[in-house]
């Protein structure tokens, strides 16, 4: 039986583990000797993304007037544009490629999504991502290629058989569950085409694929209405009902055991107003110290390269493999980012010398040398957000970042370098095709290499490739 200290031993990605283990809560390892402080601590570490995707999931499929809504479960939503300083659910939101969602309900029976043939020339991803934020499968372009497929969803407690015509299936560790799709845009007039593929994928209940009859009914939950405003005071109350969708695990067994002495988990009810004054200080305290710890996490993500930050943070439930704090600063960092394989994300605050990176005070330079852009098979970008809210920034020419596709468009350098100009004002009429607008202020930086090569050059391993992604230079 597992026990406290190897339940929150970091384990996952070795080039990470010294920066990212957990701290023992409490000197002693058998289980039940918590108090609510340290419950509370441990608990908001575990259960930060099983929080912050019910809030997704609940702006996206389960409040239309949220804003940010997209479409009942079970049901393809397109967004046939990139995303925009406007959206606001998700941090570090990806606009580089238009994307595709589709929310699965796997409470009563599986639900088939389906892809159709893409040219092999463009890039295509489909991640299933749980509501434990683990990515348990991928179809696309780099694993299952570029023709057409179906492939069956179930949910963790599906043991049914798999039916003809399905080309792979995969299993969630939730019974809600979320099919994120990318399809490569290479510039302004390939929009339509994008809109093409975009009309082929589906995700139909399995009855409806089979054409067996009516999907059957689930006996759905009783959704608590997310606020972000309350997010702190209705932590736990949040994660005990994003418990009762998500059976527990072996790794998990004991900081569940741990909660429902603070009455969060399923046959529980979370009720702090009706806690002695004296433990609800304590489980403030605790969550405090927990969003401490995570801080601290965050910060110490990846290696330093160039000043940028480099590592691995995002998988399935084997590559966390009971660490929760990795998989909570993952979250953090940008809930629902692919695997290193998939993609990898190199982000910074700060310049090549390590000093904070401010719109506010300073003009920046990014030079990728000749014959030394990302090394990808798909495509690369570099993104601008907000270094306080880590979302899209608002400019005079809605530019959110630079890519690969707009290498045609970019002014090289007499050595054939390429410069980018990252500022909040123009650098000029003749520098503006390289311009990434900042903020008037903090600065949140995040590459993006889709389907990073393995050969040399490369990133891979994230943070000890024999690539590097150049330094960020202030401009005297």
């Amino acid at each position: 039986m597992l026990t406290r200290r190897d339940l929150l031993r970091t384990s996952a990605a070795a080039a990470l583990a010294p920066a990212l283990s957990l701290p023992a809560l409490a000197q002693d390892t058998r289980p039940g000797l918590l108090g609510p402080r340290q419950i509370a601590a441990a608990g908001y570490i575990y259960g930060l993304p099983l929080v912050m995707n019910y809030g997704v999931m609940f702006d996206q499929v389960l409040d239309p007037k949220s804003g940010q809504w997209k479409a009942p479960f079970n049901t393809v939503h397109n967004e046939a544009r990139l995303f925009t300083w406007q959206d606001s659910s998700i941090v570090t939101p990806n606009s580089d490629t238009p994307y595709s969602l589709a929310w699965l309900d796997l409470l009563a029976e599986p639900v088939v999504v389906s892809v159709p043939a893409v040219d092999p020339t463009r890039y295509v991803s489909v991640q299933f991502v749980d509501g434990n934020t683990y990515n348990y499968g991928y179809a696309g372009s780099r694993t299952t290629g570029n023709g057409a497929g179906h492939y069956m969803v179930v949910g963790p407690r599906w043991f049914g058989p798999t039916p003809p015509g399905i080309d792979r299936v995969f299993r969630s560790s939730t019974f809600f569950s979320l099919v994120i799709f990318r399809t490569q845009l290479f510039d302004a007039a390939d929009l339509d085409k994008v809109k093409t593929v975009q009309a082929g994928y589906q995700a139909r209940p399995l009855s409806t694929f089979l054409g067996t009859g009516e999907p059957k009914p689930a006996e759905h939950f009783r959704y608590p209405a997310f606020s972000k405003e309350r997010f702190d005071k209705e932590f736990f109350a949040y994660l005990d009902f994003a418990l009762r969708a998500a059976p527990p695990r072996p790794e998990e067994r004991w900081i569940r055991e741990q909660l429902k002495r603070i009455g969060v988990g399923p046959g529980r009810s979370f009720r702090v107003h009706e806690m002695p004054v004296e433990e609800q200080a304590e489980i403030l305290a605790g969550l405090q110290e927990g969003q401490q710890r995570l801080e601290e996490a965050v910060a110490a993500i990846g290696t330093d390269v160039n000043g940028w930050r480099v590592g691995s943070v995002f998988g399935d439930a084997e590559f966390y493999h009971g660490d929760w704090k990795l998989r909570a600063a993952a979250a953090k960092l940008g809930i629902y980012g692919n695997d290193a394989a998939e993609a990898v994300y190199p982000a910074t605050r700060t310049d090549k010398d390590g000093q904070p990176l401010d719109g506010a005070k300073h003009r920046y330079t990014l030079t990728f040398a000749k014959d030394a852009l990302p090394p990808v098979n798909a495509f690369w970008s570099v993104t601008m957000y907000d270094g306080t809210t880590q979302l899209l920034v608002k400019n005079p020419i809605d530019r959110y970042l630079i890519n690969s596709p707009m290498l045609p468009t970019l002014k090289t350098n007499p050595d054939g370098s390429v410069t980018l100009y990252i500022q909040k004002d123009t650098p000029g009429a003749d520098k503006e095709s390289n311009w990434l607008p900042a903020p008037d202020g903090p600065i949140y930086l995040v590459m993006r290499l889709y389907w990073p090569k393995t050969g040399t050059p490369s990133i891979l391993p994230a943070g000890k490739g024999t690539w590097q992604p150049p330094g960020i230079v202030r401009v005297a």
